[in-house]
């Protein structure tokens, strides 16, 4: 008999194909729907802006306002002028200390601001009072400081610039030009304020800040 041959038996392997996942990184924006469906009749929306609106402070004449850059001013008039098809009313402000006539538009007045309360003159002469900052910064520097703190309008940054370069001496010798420049600056800034909400002489104003001030004593016997 013949031999019967031996057949192997192969296992058919079947391999595992294994599929990596590829990272999918999301979108940074949801899509819009609108965007990929919407066709050539349907219309954007369009979102309106709405304008701010402008603060208009109502002033009357010979009110006492203060224009940073100028100081304390007095509305002589209140006019209309018709520029284009446009019509704007504007404010006359007198500058006496200047001899300076300025045109305010009342639509565009946020610089102007009405006159200190009397607490706030009182706590100016509070300030007045205290004991002025040494700075050991260049004078280049604190000079521009004071000259923005003279000119940003507000009374109290105006009192510490008056308290700061006050030297308790009218001797020339002892301030530089530019500083005896900056503090007269300031100093008479303040005064127009203090005469505007105080209603009293310019004398009576200067005795009470030089009082403050501690420049009393000086004028006395400078008299």
């Amino acid at each position: 008999m013949p031999k019967k041959k031996k057949v192997k038996k192969i296992k058919k392997i079947k391999k595992n194909k294994i599929i990596k996942k590829s990272k999918i990184k999301p979108l940074a924006k949801p899509l819009d729907k609108k965007s990929i469906s919407g066709g050539p009749d349907e219309k954007p929306e369009i979102k309106k802006i709405k304008k701010q609106p402008t603060e208009k402070r109502i002033y009357n004449l010979k009110d006492f306002v203060v224009y940073p850059k100028h100081g304390v001013g007095k509305i002589t008039s209140i006019e209309k002028a018709t520029i284009g098809d446009i019509d704007i009313q504007f404010y006359k402000i007198l500058v006496e200390k200047e001899k300076l006539t300025l045109t305010v538009p009342i639509n565009q007045q946020s610089k102007l601001r009405p006159i200190s309360s009397i607490n706030q003159i009182n706590k100016c002469i509070s300030i007045l009072k205290t004991k002025p900052k040494i700075k050991r910064t260049m004078w280049s520097r604190r000079a521009q400081e004071y000259d923005q703190k003279i000119n940003s309008g507000k009374i109290y940054e105006l009192a510490e610039v008056v308290k700061d370069l006050n030297k308790n001496t009218d001797i020339i010798a002892d301030q530089s030009y530019s500083e005896r420049q900056l503090f007269e600056k300031a100093y008479e800034r303040l005064k127009s304020e203090f005469e505007a909400v105080l209603k009293i002489a310019p004398e009576e104003v200067q005795k009470k800040m030089d009082k403050a001030l501690g420049r009393a004593k000086i004028s006395e016997i400078a008299q």
